[in-house]
């Protein structure tokens, strides 16, 4: 059975092979044992509530019940831009007229902004390829929101998600080498490692000030901009499914787009529900949907895809699925 669970610093040969599989542009998941390692001693003092909640970093890993293999990681901030400023370029539209001429034209642009400072933010979703059908993705997705709903006071009113942006059939991102790579003059996979290296000073001393105007870009990097990696689709789709919508950002090196929504409208927020859990025999028709189960709290917390019952007093849900989750009958459990 496969079941997310909180990360901690055990974790970090399974996080380190995830990383090196996730990519160019994972940005999130850098090939840095020593910055994972820091990333997990944080999740573990975060689920621990040994940090506030606008700095905790959550980590979840899927596991396989059956295999102990890890096949599958994600992540939530508490807050972003606090400690230092979150940039991103926002798409906006200028308008320019002349009567003397008696022409309008509305160009768009590229303007650097810091908007999504206190935001609470969901990412670092990646599984193994070979799990990325049959539901996994689903679950790991929605066990993000699952821990937020059951923790509401540790999270922002706004949760957004920035995802990865366009690469060419080389690996290239035509954002970064026709329009970021300008300012910031290094490598990509430079630029990528500064990222979570270091305090992103050097994002404050070298990022455009002034709008730059889409008219004079090259044209693959103009077509790139809010284009979503070819691994990503899927992720997209399931943050719209959940009421995440486009905001008009950008990120500021592969040009992939930020999606935002009221934490309480989440989807599987809003649908949350609490109930006793009960063991006990549960029949699935052939288009009948799996329920995702969780263990609310922060430390004990725990979700799957299960059969489940609702009924007026209870969850009935299998046996087994009990005892993944690591309760007893009578144990509260969230559905939805």
């Amino acid at each position: 059975m496969l079941v997310v669970r909180p990360a901690g610093p055990a974790d970090i040969d399974a996080l380190l092979d995830l990383a090196f599989l996730s990519g160019k542009g994972f940005t999130s998941l850098p090939e840095d044992r020593a910055v994972l390692a820091e990333r997990l001693a944080l999740s573990a003092q975060s689920f621990a509530r040994e940090v506030s909640p606008q700095h905790a970093w959550y980590t979840l890993m899927l596991e396989d019940t059956e295999t102990g293999v890890i096949e599958g990681v994600a992540g939530i901030k508490g807050a972003v831009g606090l400690d230092r400023p979150h940039f991103s370029f926002r798409v906006m539209t200028l308008a320019q007229y002349s009567s003397a001429t008696g022409t309008r034209f509305d160009h768009q642009a590229l303007v650097l902004v810091n908007e999504c400072t206190g935001s609470s933010e969901v990412g670092s979703l990646f599984l193994r390829p070979r799990k990325r059908q049959g539901g996994a993705g689903s679950l790991l997705a929605r066990a993000r929101y699952a821990l937020i709903g059951a923790n509401r006071d540790l999270f922002a009113a706004t949760i957004m998600a920035e995802l990865r942006g366009w690469f060419d059939e080389r690996d290239e991102s035509p954002f970064w080498h026709g329009i970021a790579a300008k300012f910031f003059r290094l490598p990509f996979e430079d630029a990528d490692r500064m990222i979570t290296a270091t305090d992103g000073q050097f994002i404050l001393d070298l990022a455009p000030r002034h709008p730059i105007y889409l008219e004079l870009v090259d044209p693959a990097a103009r077509e790139a901009i809010a284009k979503v990696h070819r691994h990503g689709a899927r992720a997209l789709a399931m943050l719209e499914d959940e009421g995440f919508t486009r905001s008009g950002l950008i990120d500021i090196f592969d040009g992939g787009p930020t999606v935002t929504a009221p934490r309480d409208q989440i989807r599987t927020v809003r649908n949350a529900q609490t109930l006793p859990a009960a063991a006990g025999v549960v029949e699935v028709a052939a288009d009948e949907r799996l329920h995702l189960v969780a263990v609310p709290g922060l430390a004990t917390f725990r979700a799957t895809l299960t059969p489940a019952r609702i009924t007026d007093d209870a969850l009935v849900v299998p046996e087994a699925t009990l005892a993944a989750l690591g309760i007893r009958p009578g144990d509260p459990l969230i559905v939805s």
